[in-house]
């Protein structure tokens, strides 16, 4: 009979995208087995987790602050802003060092099938900041798949009658992939090819 502590771990463990019954099992057994320190440690993190990481009041993704460092940084471009699914596609372009603007989360993207539609996603900051008049160029960063071009499609709908350009990568980027996979030199021959929204 399993101790009632270690199924409440699997169950907890299994409703973590990707793991079935069989990692779950692994990775507690593991837990079991790791010194009480380490089991600890990632307690305490996981609590810090959702004790300090909140959206940045401006651009949306997670962050220990009221605002990002990104967005709090005076180097960076505000003009430029390069709107992403996820907090992973903005680490995967800051890791390569390829933009110097600023960045917008949707926090997701448009998936019909599954209920999902522009109005869920964080769209109301973006327009917050078009509206100010302090943006010029808005770059679509979303993934190239099938959600990925329906948002940026309509988003591009939605950003038509701001004074602003939008833009899309290029297709650097394979069709189908995601952003937090691709190179260094794919996404800089996106950005430094990307183009006004409609071209093709």
């Amino acid at each position: 009979m399993i101790p009632a502590s270690l199924q409440r771990l699997l169950e907890e463990l299994e409703r973590l995208p990707g793991v079935g019954p069989r990692t779950a099992e692994r990775l507690a057994f593991h837990l079991l087995k790791a010194p009480a320190a380490q089991v600890l440690a990632l307690a305490e993190a996981l609590r810090g987790l959702k004790e300090t990481v909140r959206a940045c009041a401006v651009c949306g993704t997670v962050t220990d602050l009221e605002v990002c460092r990104i967005c709090a940084d005076p180097a960076r471009d505000r003009a430029l802003v390069c709107v992403v699914e996820q907090p992973r596609d903005l680490y995967a372009i800051e890791r390569l060092g390829v933009f110097r603007g600023t960045y917008h989360v949707l926090m997701g993207s448009v998936a019909l099938l599954e209920g999902v539609e522009l109005g869920d996603l964080q769209v109301e900051r973006l327009l917050e900041r078009v509206r100010a008049g302090t943006v010029r160029e808005v770059v679509l960063a979303t993934n190239p798949n099938l959600e990925g071009e329906t948002t940026a499609l309509q988003l591009a709908e939605l950003l038509r009658p701001y004074p602003v350009q939008v833009t899309r990568l290029a297709r650097g980027v394979p069709a189908g992939s995601l952003l937090e996979y691709a190179s260094r030199a794919t996404l800089e021959d996106a950005f430094a090819e990307r183009r006004p929204v409609g071209e093709r």
